[in-house]
């Protein structure tokens, strides 16, 4: 008997799992190939052989019983019979008559054929309905049959024993199994702090493991007590009976261990989606008490149909029992949808998340309310109407569900232990950066340059696991539904899918580059300082690499585009060998027709590949100057120091300095006055310039010390002394704050005196002190103009960086 209920318990759950297009069929039909009992020797009265025939019907599986008019039981043989005589002697169906209702439906749009089936699903509906008192008393009648004491309450009698079986090997499990078997070999998994699915996975999969084996040890000991202490006769229909009870119990507790495994109620550390534990228990406990009512529903009115009752009792009970278990689907989503819309956005704000995440984290929930009434409508449809049905609906979703978590957790398992040591390695350097930021801003840590969202390797793995999840979950739904692959085997469908895994390709190819032009970016200009906004540049600029390294990343978009809407277009069937002759067509009215444009192209191409000027250094037009921000095909952007940004084409550029190359040369002009000792002054600069060489700040800023150029200009009320030094590209700036706060200094200490500006202003006839108003405010704006005119003489020749060119005397 043991051997018998566990074949039969095997042969549910195949049922239960693998999608079966068509009715449920009978799981009887494994017993089919015994010899059915013989008909008792004596005979008895009609109904006596009636209920014989339909018990041993029912043990052989055969679903339908042919009786006579007079209630005689008939033969197959003697049905086959009846069958072709009747249809030999009853007369052809005629086609259907112009203007009638047939031909109407025949030709007709989709619209009316649906409102045919809707009104054919009406009529069948209350039919159904109409004979439903009847089609009960079948019911009982034939339950009556095939129970081998003659009564229904037979079967209740065993499911009750059966969930107190359960139940005892439940306690079984609980207190033996679980803490002398599973206990030891779970505990030893459990981490404190795990992180990512590395360190989770193995322990939610043994955890699940052990739940499953738990399971399996709790129907065995059930199966050993019923066996022991029900002694009901070898009858396959109460076999049948138990295995549908042992099926459904272990389903529902595999199902339950399986969203156990993923919210992980009762252990937060190992709870990978973004859930509270408040959040987490609630939608496990509404998920437990849903699965456990969807399976036994399922279940049940399987149990109806392969005993082969009547259709209108299974039809309208499996519609009503996916009813219940729809609404309870729908409720369970609305009362934590929240949480769930939470869990989709990984905790952030909508504003924090991708457009992509954040439109699905809005658009689930319509999506699977919608799914569960129209997947209901669906299964109602064809269970009127007498159509396949296959998987329920809500299996359907949750078989979906399965394979989305079960590819997205093994893949990412797999992507994490690949990238570990990578992982660690980038973990260690970025906390040896962070300590010497702080050592040496003293715990101040330079803010983050921005990173794309998808910037290292490991990153564009996980989407890709995403994606391909996310397929994986769609294909089984698709499968299920779709299951005589019809939609697989349309051409425009098989065209699609071949574009779609195109561009699929080239987003991963795009991406491995952009991936490796940014980590070779980032070594390129992991020392250069980011200044600070409105410092006057002229610091040196990056690497030639770090500069060409953008374009090329541009370039390889614009081929990886290119070949992939090529490819695209192959394989949607359209030729593109006249877009290669449009494209050159277009490309010589292009060369013609915008010359300037491709001046610009060509002069940038050959300023780069000359390395006049790279991103981030300080340069001079002529008419614009700045620092380098920018740089495309046809132009490059200027940054002023004063904030304006300047756009240049290439082909505009004539003359350019660059101030940002090897070394720079600071001039600063000093006025003194007429009884200044300039000899003293040469010295105390000099020894100044030995002073700052072995300043701690400043000093390795200098490739020249400070010193001075003596005299070179004499104006009316001053000497201009000029002093120099060499630094850097980038440190001038620094250091001529330091050199002139210094200078003044020492000025001060020493007794030299600054001259300031003075104009003499002389009156015809000696007459000032008889000037009147109008001519003392003439006499001042003539000394403004003559003071401003000064100062721009001297900004224009004298004092500035340059690259050494000038007196230098």
């Amino acid at each position: 008997m043991i051997m018998t209920l566990f074949r039969l318990f095997l042969a549910l759950w195949v049922l239960v799992l693998v999608p079966v297009p068509g009715q449920a069929q009978s799981l009887l039909s494994f017993g089919a190939d015994k010899t059915a009992p013989a008909a008792p020797d004596t005979a008895g009265t009609e109904s006596e052989r009636l209920a014989e025939a339909l018990k041993q019907a029912a043990a052989a599986g055969v679903s339908v019983v042919v009786v006579d008019a007079s209630g005689k039981l008939i033969s197959p043989a003697q049905a086959q019979t009846q069958a072709q005589t009747q249809a030999q002697t009853s007369p052809q169906t005629s086609p259907a008559e112009p203007g009638s209702e047939a031909a109407m439906m025949e030709g007709g749009s989709a619209l009316m054929k649906a409102q045919a089936q809707v009104k054919t699903f009406r009529q069948t509906l209350r039919e159904r309905l109409d004979a439903l008192p009847n089609s009960v008393n079948e019911v009982v009648y034939i339950l009556r049959a095939t129970s081998p004491e003659g009564r229904i309450m037979t079967y209740v009698q065993v499911l009750l024993w059966n969930i107190a079986f359960l139940f005892i090997g439940h306690l079984f499990a609980h207190f033996v199994y679980a803490p002398k078997i599973a206990g030891r070999c779970v505990m030893p998994w459990v981490m404190q702090n795990p992180q990512g699915f590395l360190e989770k996975m193995p322990f939610l999969v043994v955890r699940f493991t052990a739940g499953v084996i738990g399971s399996l040890v709790v129907l065995l000991v059930a199966l050993i007590l019923g066996a022991l202490l029900m002694h009901y006769p070898d009858d396959l229909s109460l076999e049948f009976t138990t295995t549908a009870i042992f099926a459904t119990y272990f389903i529902a507790r595999t199902v339950s261990d399986l969203w156990r495994m993923i919210l992980s109620p009762f252990l937060s550390q190992y709870r990978m989606p973004h859930f509270s534990d408040r959040d987490a228990k609630r939608l496990y406990y509404w998920a437990t008490v849903l699965i456990t009512f969807n399976v036994s529903s399922v279940v049940f009115s399987t149990w109806i149909a392969d005993f082969g009752l009547n259709y209108n009792v299974y039809a309208l009970l499996y519609g009503a029992l996916t009813l219940v278990a729809a609404l309870g689907n729908v409720l369970m989503l609305v009362w934590n949808g929240r949480a769930i819309t939470n869990a989709i956005r990984g905790g952030r704000a909508a504003a924090e998340v991708p457009w992509l995440t954040r439109a699905v984290s809005y658009g689930w929930g319509p999506m699977m309310i919608g799914y569960f009434i129209y997947g209901w409508l669906r299964l109602a449809f064809d269970l009127v109407l007498d159509l396949p049905t296959g998987i329920p609906p809500i299996a359907a979703a949750y078989f979906s569900f399965i394979a989305i978590i079960v590819v997205y957790g093994v893949i990412n398992y797999a992507i994490e232990h690949y990238f570990a040591r990578a992982r660690n390695r980038e973990t260690l350097n970025e906390g040896l950066a962070e300590a010497e930021a702080r050592e040496a801003e003293g715990g101040d840590l330079a803010p983050a340059r921005p990173r794309h969202a998808i910037a290292t390797y490991e990153a564009l793995a996980r989407r890709v696991s995403g994606i391909l999840a996310f397929v994986a979950g769609l294909y089984a739904l698709v499968l299920i539904w779709d299951t005589g692959n019809r939609l697989m085997a349309n051409p425009i469908v098989d065209s699609l899918l071949d574009v779609v895994v195109v561009l699929f390709l080239g987003y991963i190819v795009y991406h491995l580059f952009r991936i490796w032009i940014d980590s070779r970016i980032a070594e390129e200009t992991a020392e250069d300082e980011v200044g600070e906004l409105g410092d006057e540049g002229g610091a040196t600029g990056a690497s030639r690499l770090a500069t060409l390294l953008p374009l090329f990343r541009g370039a390889i978009l614009a081929v990886v585009v290119v070949s992939v809407g090529l490819i695209a277009l192959l394989e949607l069937g359209i030729n593109v060998s006249p877009l290669f002759a449009g494209a050159g067509v277009v490309g010589l009215a292009v060369g013609f027709g915008a010359q300037t444009l491709v001046r610009d192209i060509f002069s940038g191409a050959f300023f780069l590949f000359d390395d006049a000027f790279r991103k981030g250094e300080y340069i001079d037009l002529g008419d614009v100057k700045g620092t380098v921000e920018k740089i495309s095909v046809r132009s490059f952007q200027l940054r002023h120091h004063l904030g304006a940004l300047n756009t240049i084409p290439f082909g505009e550029i004539k003359v350019l300095s660059n101030y940002s190359r090897d070394w720079v040369i600071m001039k600063l002009p000093l006025r003194v006055t007429y009884d200044t000792d300039v000899e003293k002054v040469r010295k105390l600069i000099k020894k100044l310039g030995q002073d700052l060489l072995e300043d701690p700040v400043i000093g390795e800023n200098f490739i020249q010390p400070l010193k001075s150029q003596g005299v070179i200009e004499m104006q009316d009320s001053a000497m201009i002394i000029r002093v120099k030094f060499m630094t850097k590209p980038g440190d001038q700036w620094l250091v001529r704050k330091r050199v002139f706060q210094d200078i003044r200094d020492l000025f001060a200490r020493e007794g030299i005196k600054f001259a300031h500006r003075e104009v003499t202003v002389r009156m015809a006839g000696d007459e000032a002190g008889a000037a009147t108003p109008e001519q003392k405010k003439a006499a001042l704006g003539a000394v403004q103009a003559a003071i401003d005119a000064d100062m721009l003489d001297e900004g224009e020749g004298s004092g500035g960086s340059g690259t050494g060119s000038g007196d230098d005397r």
